[in-house]
């Protein structure tokens, strides 16, 4: 499918699509470009990328596809980078959390070249970060959202699914706006709690002791602060306003359950448990038929 691919970011998300469209046969040569010369090394020497580059212009030189896997912070600069090098034949696209910032970024550094850049972001991860993190099946039955611009060409918008497909995941499409709303929701609040509950327990005077006794319980709920603490600066940052609509809901919620608390009010703590494990057991069956059905 592709005779160059270059990657911006070749850790976790990056190499494991590099790995990914290696094993399905659909990229010639893949080019690592990055801040550390020691990760992309690496990362060659684990066989995820063919050619390690430090010249953003001599990077992309006939590129066919690039994809932005750095932080979204870093998102201007790197188009800003490449913009006069790009191959109008060239399709970009990320990886990015969030959307609104992403698409505003690229409007800025690629003005009227905005229709090459394809906004996309695939729903998956690890804790673990970095070239050793990568996954050739990372993807496998996985959500990726494009969430495609009015500039974007058709055949721009398939060619990146097409990509993504190719790696195992499964296409869903939304607006920048509505990625952005949903993944305040389901994503970057959860991750907001964990960090700011393991922050606040590891503050603690008798903090060891506390994590002494910490078991399955605190390990399931905190799991995801241990991503990375830049990548999710960042995604907090600029998905500012939507996450702190979640934020300011899900206080009203945890007051109403401590007036609960306070009161003794059993029957209304055990409405509010019931609803949400009937409200996830609901989604986890969802989860388990959707990929039954895709496996």
């Amino acid at each position: 499918m592709f005779k160059k691919v270059v990657i911006f970011g070749v850790g976790l998300i990056g190499g494991s699509f590099a790995l990914a469209l290696r094993r399905a046969g659909q990229a010639d040569h893949i080019v690592g470009v990055g801040r550390s010369l020691v990760s992309l090394e690496r990362a060659r020497e684990l066989g995820l990328i063919d050619t390690v580059a430090t010249d953003p212009a001599a990077a992309v030189e006939g590129a066919d596809l690039i994809l932005l896997a750095a932080p979204v912070a870093q998102t201007e600069t790197i188009l800003a980078s490449i913009a006069p090098y790009l191959n109008p034949q060239a399709i970009v696209t990320d990886a990015g959390s969030t959307k609104g910032d992403v698409v505003a970024a690229a409007r800025k550094a690629l003005g009227a070249r905005i229709g090459q850049f394809v906004p996309a972001h695939p729903i998956a991860g690890r804790e673990q970060h970095g070239p050793e993190a990568a996954l050739a099946d990372l993807y496998e039955g996985k959500k990726v959202v494009i969430t495609a611009l009015p500039e974007n060409a058709a055949r721009d918008v398939e060619t990146v699914a097409a990509a993504w497909r190719a790696c195992g995941a499964i296409i869903h499409r939304l607006s920048p706006q509505e990625h952005d709303a949903v993944f305040a929701s389901v994503s970057h609040l959860p991750h907001v709690l964990a960090f700011a509950l393991v922050d606040d327990i590891a503050a603690k005077p008798h903090a060891d002791t506390l994590f002494q006794y910490a078991a399955s319980g605190f390990r399931d709920f905190t799991r995801i602060a241990a991503s990375s603490p830049e990548m999710w600066r960042d995604i907090t940052l600029a998905n500012r306003d939507a996450l702190l609509t979640e934020v300011d809901a899900y206080l009203v919620q945890l007051q109403a359950i401590r007036e609960m608390i306070a009161n003794s009010d059993g029957p209304a703590l055990e409405q509010v448990y019931a609803s949400a494990r009937d409200a996830r057991q609901q989604w986890a069956a969802a989860i388990e038929a959707a990929e039954r059905k895709n496996g």
